[in-house]
């Protein structure tokens, strides 16, 4: 298995005080066991917390520092594949719904942040979706059309208005309302120091092997130090598993990301927006709490792709240049270079909810472009489930074993 990410996160840098979980060393028994302590298990333990099952969770290494460590930290209800495109591909009411689904998980996971411990950056911010070239603007206008349509709230810009504003001329924009930034290593650690105080128990280096049922029926699962005894287990194992992605049809791809220096004057950067583009695959960047601009994109479709430190480097020029595009009176260089496995499934959608085959088996896994935003709504629908309340037409659209 390749690394998750190499090179030099920036995230791990920014955490305010060290929060650490022991290792399994006893048997123990619980309602729902979280195998995968990252984001999407994070949330799945806090949505949790909440109810009256008893919840444990294992991570093979600390919590957080696995791919979501590398997550950029950009959450936006807009997905790499447009409302337009869905709407052809699933249909218009699987796809607004979809979209819907993604909006309230930007909201709920605003309501979530300001009732943690620690500062997480939560700030809600518009996106800036731009055509990359002239034969993208007939893209975007389609884009447009739908989002109107269907009550999301949208602008649409020409070329002299996103140079009026921003000073970079591109052929046409939308501007998205309703979108957000996090710092998500401190969100994951937040959420989990959080969690524990409802009584979710946090196990840290504690890798675990296949479930076995025993003769009541449920599933043990053995560690090196204890086995644990469970009603259900999901598993958020993020990009850590080729062989759910290769079950499932998702595959798992290589990007890379900086982190700028701080950056003295940002006035230019009107409402500090999430930017992004049309090409594929695009380039992105956001703004910190603390002026830095992180930036990401080159894409590269192995997860094994050699990652040398000639090579980060060269990446980490690349994206500052893309920076400077934009922007180009700002003095930047990148403190920090990194690069990073992430997934895509053959739809644009996750894989969230039960085990096409085995029962009490549940799936809680971010393929797309939107990591942090399907893990909140996946954690949701996967609680709903778990209590017998969810929505049957939602949990079709992202159900694992879709055709």
């Amino acid at each position: 298995m390749s690394e998750l990410h190499n090179g030099q996160l920036y995230w791990p840098e920014t955490a305010e005080r060290d929060v650490t979980f022991p290792e399994l060393n006893k048997d123990i028994h619980c309602n729902v066991l979280i195998v995968g302590g990252g984001m999407a298990g994070a949330l799945c333990a806090e949505e949790l917390s909440h109810t009256r099952m008893s919840v444990a969770v294992v991570d093979k290494r600390r919590v957080g520092e696995g791919s979501s460590s590398a997550n950029t930290g950009l959450l936006q209800y807009s997905n790499d594949k447009m409302l337009h495109e869905f709407i052809e591909q699933i249909g218009e009411e699987k796809a607004v719904t979809f979209y819907k689904m993604c909006l309230e998980a930007v909201e709920e996971l605003q309501k979530v942040a300001g009732t943690l411990p620690g500062k997480v950056d939560f700030v809600r911010r518009p996106s800036l979706y731009y055509a990359s070239d002239e034969a993208d603007i007939e893209k975007l206008e389609k884009e447009y059309e739908a989002l109107t349509e269907h009550g999301f709230e949208v602008e649409y810009f020409d070329a002299d208005k996103i140079e009026e504003l921003y000073g970079f001329r591109k052929p046409a924009a939308l501007m998205t309302h309703g979108d957000a930034e996090v710092n998500p290593f401190r969100l994951i650690r937040s959420l989990f120091e959080s969690a524990e105080t409802r009584g979710v128990q946090i196990y840290e280096n504690t890798s675990v092997d296949r479930p076995q049922k025993n003769e009541d029926g449920k599933f043990v699962v053995e560690t090196a130090n204890g086995k644990i005894t469970a009603d259900h287990i999901i598993y958020c194992t993020g990009y850590e598993a080729k062989s759910l992605a290769d079950r499932f049809g998702g595959e798992l791809n290589r990007t890379y990301a900086i982190a700028t220096n701080q950056v003295d004057d940002l006035e230019s950067w009107i409402y500090r927006a999430l930017i992004w583009e049309t090409k594929r695959p695009y380039f992105y960047m956001r703004t910190t709490e603390e002026g830095r601009i992180i930036a990401g994109g080159l894409d590269e479709d192995k997860m094994d792709a050699d990652v040398s430190d000639e090579k980060l480097h060269d990446r980490g020029a690349r994206l500052v240049e893309r920076i400077k595009e934009h922007f180009p009176d700002l003095d930047i260089h990148a403190e920090y270079t990194w690069s990073a496995a992430f997934g895509e499934s053959e739809d644009g959608l996750p894989f969230i909810g039960k085990d096409p085959e085995q029962e009490g088996i549940y799936y809680c896994l971010g393929f797309g472009g939107n990591g942090t935003v399907y893990s909140k709504l996946g954690a949701k629908m996967l609680c709903e489930m778990l209590h017998g309340e969810h929505n049957p037409e939602e949990a079709a659209i992202v159900d694992p074993g879709r055709d």
